[in-house]
C-alpha cells in the first residue's frame, strides 16, 4: 500500500508539503517533504522544530506506542475516544458485509486510516490532507453535515453512551463517524457547532463516572479565567437532564480561518510514549527559543502550574499543553484546556516542575523554580495571591453553574488541602 497526500495550510489551500505513506504487511513508514513554493515563500515557517525548512523527504523515527508521523501531523490524529469509535465502526462495517455475503477486507486499520478518519472540517489546527483524487480528508459524506449543530446534542450523547455500553448500532456509529477530536483523551466527546456558530467540543458524562466530571471541568476552566489564565471558553448545557461541557475551540478565530496548533510534546520534540519524564522548565527553554512573547508566556506558564497545584489538576501531560503559531516560526502558548480537578488522585504532576523537584505538586517546589522562570519573589507572591483568591471561591463559582452540595463535596479534596494553606502562609 502506497499513498501520497498533499498537505495544505488552512482555508487558503496553500500547499506546504507532501505526506508519503507506505505499508508492507505490518511494517509502515511515513515521510514529509516541504513543497518548493512553501520553502520559497516569504511567510514560510517550520511546522514544528523537528521539521526544519529543508528540501527533501524527512522521516520520523517512531517510538514504541508513538505515532508514525511527525508531531505536527500526529497532533491532528484522533484521540483515544476517537480511535475507539473508528475501531468499532470498522468492526461493525465488516460484520454487516459478512452478513450481506460481501467480500470482507482482512487488513487491520493502519496509522494513515486513523489520521484520515477525522473530518476535514473539524480537524485540530490548520493542517489539511488532500488525497490523490483531490478530496480533503476526511471528506463529508453525501447528505450529511460535517459538524452537527447543538440541537443534535441529545443524539450524540445517546450514540456515545451506546459505544461505552457496547450496545452501539450501525446508525450510532455512522452518526459519530469522523466527529472525534484530537484534544481530550478517552472520555466521550464530539465536535459540535454552538449557538453562536462557533466550533466547539461537547464533552459528555461517562457511564463510569462516580462524580460530576463534566461540571468539574467547566468549574476548573471558569476558575482558571478568574485566576488570570488564558483558558478556553467553557459552559454547561443540559441535554435531557445530562450536563454536557461545551468547550469552544481556540484554533478557530472569530473572524474565520484556522490557526496552526502543535502540542507541547511536539514543540519539545519528545514522544510521550517512550516513558521518559519531562518538565515545565523544558517548555520555558522552548519559549525562550521560539516564543513570540517569551517572558509573558513564561509567567503565564508559572501561573498555570500554581493553579494546577491548587485545584489538583494532575493530568498535566505534554499533550494537555499546546502552542499556536504567531508568525514566521514564532509561537505563543495556546489557551489552557483539559483542566480538571482530581480529588481522588495522588498529588503528583505528570509534567515535573523541574528535574530537581520531580513530580512533587507543591508550592514550595514551584517557588524553588521561580528564578528559572525569571520571576522575582514579589511577582511570584502576587501571582499566588491572585490564583489563591480565585480558586478559593470554588464553591461559589460551582453553585453558579448549578452544582449541588453533594457534587461540590465530591471535589472538596481537590481544592482544600495543605498546599492552599501553604500559599496563604506565603502571601500573608
Amino acid at each position: 500500500m502506497k499513498r501520497v497526500l498533499d498537505v495544505f495550510l488552512g482555508e487558503s489551500r496553500r500547499q506546504v508539503g507532501t505526506l508519503r505513506f507506505e505499508a508492507q504487511g505490518a511494517r509502515q513508514s511515513a515521510g514529509f517533504e516541504y513543497h518548493p513554493d512553501w520553502l520559497a515563500a516569504d511567510d514560510r515557517f517550520a511546522l514544528e522544530p523537528g521539521l526544519p525548512l529543508v528540501a527533501g523527504m524527512q522521516y520520523h523515527q517512531q517510538a514504541r506506542d508513538g505515532s508514525l508521523f511527525h508531531g505536527a501531523i500526529a497532533d491532528t490524529e484522533p484521540d483515544g475516544w476517537g480511535r475507539k469509535v473508528i475501531l468499532r465502526d470498522h468492526a461493525k462495517q465488516r460484520q454487516q458485509a459478512r452478513q450481506g455475503g460481501e467480500a470482507v477486507e482482512t487488513r487491520a486499520l493502519n496509522h494513515l486510516d486513523f489520521l484520515l478518519a477525522v473530518d476535514d472540517d473539524s480537524r485540530i489546527g490548520a493542517l489539511r490532507f488532500r488525497d490523490e483524487e483531490g478530496r480533503f480528508q476526511r471528506a463529508a459524506e453525501p447528505e450529511r453535515r460535517t459538524t452537527p449543530p447543538l440541537v443534535e446534542l441529545g443524539l450524540l450523547l445517546s450514540a456515545s453512551k451506546a459505544v461505552e455500553l457496547h450496545t452501539e448500532t450501525e446508525h450510532d456509529l455512522a452518526y459519530l463517524r469522523g466527529r472525534g477530536t484530537t484534544l481530550g483523551g478517552l472520555r466521550p466527546k464530539c465536535t459540535v457547532i454552538d449557538e453562536q456558530r462557533h466550533l466547539s467540543i461537547g464533552k459528555f458524562p461517562s457511564v463510569q463516572d462516580d462524580r460530576a466530571v463534566t461540571k468539574g471541568e467547566v468549574l476548573a476552566l471558569l476558575l482558571a479565567r478568574n485566576s488570570g489564565i488564558d483558558a478556553a471558553q467553557a459552559s454547561l448545557v443540559d441535554s435531557d437532564g445530562s450536563p454536557v461541557a461545551l468547550i469552544r475551540r481556540f484554533d478557530r478565530p472569530d473572524d474565520g480561518g484556522r490557526l496552526m496548533y502543535i502540542s507541547a510534546a511536539t514543540m519539545l520534540g519528545v514522544d510521550t510514549g517512550d516513558g521518559s519524564e519531562h518538565s515545565y522548565t523544558e517548555i520555558v527553554d522552548a519559549l525562550r527559543q521560539y516564543g513570540a512573547r517569551a517572558q509573558s508566556d513564561i509567567e503565564e506558564l508559572w501561573r498555570r502550574i500554581a493553579f494546577s497545584i491548587l485545584i489538583t489538576n494532575v493530568d498535566d501531560h505534554l499533550h494537555n499543553h499546546g502552542f499556536l503559531h504567531h508568525q514566521r516560526g514564532q509561537w505563543v502558548l495556546a489557551p489552557a484546556f483539559d483542566v480538571n480537578p482530581f480529588p481522588e488522585r495522588a498529588r503528583e504532576l505528570k509534567t515535573w516542575i523541574s528535574e530537581d523537584t520531580g513530580p512533587e505538586a507543591s508550592i514550595d517546589a514551584l517557588m524553588s523554580a521561580a528564578s528559572y522562570f525569571r520571576i522575582d519573589r514579589n511577582t511570584a507572591v502576587r501571582i499566588l495571591s491572585e490564583v489563591e483568591q480565585a480558586t478559593g471561591r470554588w464553591r461559589d463559582v460551582g453553585r453558579t453553574i448549578g452544582m449541588n452540595p453533594r457534587e461540590l463535596d465530591q471535589f472538596a479534596d481537590a481544592f482544600e488541602h495543605h498546599e492552599r494553606e501553604r500559599v496563604r502562609s506565603i502571601i500573608r
